[in-house]
This record gives structure tokens, C-alpha cells and sequence, in this order.
């Protein structure tokens, strides 16, 4: 009962979180939205597992990628706040949470190996939490997560291309979409 309490609570702050992305179906918001609740939704599964058996093998790979979430997501907003000159406005991208709405596109640092090193820190959270405690319900969540993750940066590049153009496109050429090297 505890659990389901958890997830509707945080499921209100997320709606309440993404009301603006919510209405607009075609924003990467729309689609992070559901990461996120898929996301929560395996959170809420292995919570109860989260300290137990430590050294198991899969609590060893859980801790590393729930360790390696971290170096993505600070090098990604530090980026993106320092270089990326976000404003406040931005012209039809409501949207857009603040660090966000920037104005120059960001290709140095991190962003010159990866597109989306963001969502590449949530991919790996995802499947840090899934590794807690593998299962088959599990297995759906983190799957289901990753799906709304690469919707959620196949939307972002859209958004990308209407406001950057032929750069942005340029920049996808030469860089993989979350992991350096590989995908």
C-alpha cells in the first residue's frame, strides 16, 4: 500500500512537472514523461531490494550503472548552462525546461561524443534500478522506459533541427545518440 501511495505521489508531482510538455504530444517532454512513470514504476518494484545480498553480480552491476548515471547528467547541464546560453523564452518552445532553451548548440565537452547525454544518464538509471532485483515485470519496465527514452530523443533532435538547422543535423553525423563509440 506504502508503494502505491509512493507512486501516485510522484506520479502527481511528474504531471504536475510535465503539465506544459503534456500538451504538446510531439515534445520530447511528451515522451519523457512516460520514461519517467515507467522509471518509477521499476523503482517502486525493487525498492524493498535495494540493499539486500550486496555483492550479488547483479547488485554489483546495478551499483555501477547507477554510479556511471551520474558523470552523463553533471557534465550534460554543466554544458549546457555554461555553453549552451539558455534564455528564458524562447520562441515556441514553452515546452523546454530552463537549461534547456538554449541558443547556441552545444557540440564540446561531453556533446561531442553524445547527443543526449541526459537521457543516456537516465538510460542507465533505468537499468541500474532494473539490476536491483531482475524480473520479467522488471524486464517490461526497463524496456518500456528505454523505448519512451529513444522516442524522447528522436523528438529532442526533431526540435533540434527546427531551431538549429543544417548544423544540428551535421552534429548528428558525428556523434552517436548515448553511448560514445556504440549507439
Amino acid at each position: 500500500m506504502i508503494k502505491i501511495l509512493f507512486f501516485i505521489i510522484i506520479s502527481i508531482g511528474n504531471i504536475y512537472f510535465s503539465r506544459t510538455a503534456l500538451r504538446a504530444p510531439r515534445s520530447h517532454g511528451f515522451y519523457r514523461f512516460f520514461a519517467w512513470e515507467f522509471m518509477l514504476a521499476l523503482l517502486v518494484l525493487n525498492i524493498d531490494r535495494w540493499l539486500t545480498n550486496p555483492f550479488a553480480w547483479h547488485q554489483i552491476i546495478s551499483w555501477l550503472l547507477l554510479i556511471a548515471s551520474i558523470i552523463p547528467l553533471v557534465f550534460g547541464v554543466h554544458a549546457l548552462v555554461s555553453r549552451g546560453k539558455p534564455v528564458k523564452h524562447r520562441e515556441d518552445d514553452a515546452h523546454l525546461l530552463a537549461f534547456e532553451k538554449t541558443t547556441t548548440l552545444v557540440t564540446t565537452g561531453i556533446y561531442h561524443w553524445i547527443r543526449h547525454p541526459l537521457y543516456s544518464s537516465l538510460l542507465f538509471l533505468t537499468w541500474g534500478t532494473f539490476f536491483k532485483a531482475p524480473a520479467l515485470i522488471g524486464t517490461f519496465l526497463a524496456l518500456a522506459a528505454t523505448l519512451f527514452l529513444i522516442a524522447t530523443a528522436k523528438a529532442d533532435e526533431a526540435e533540434c533541427i527546427r531551431f538549429f538547422g543544417t548544423s544540428y543535423q551535421e552534429y548528428m553525423q558525428k556523434s552517436k545518440r548515448f553511448v560514445p563509440f556504440l549507439f
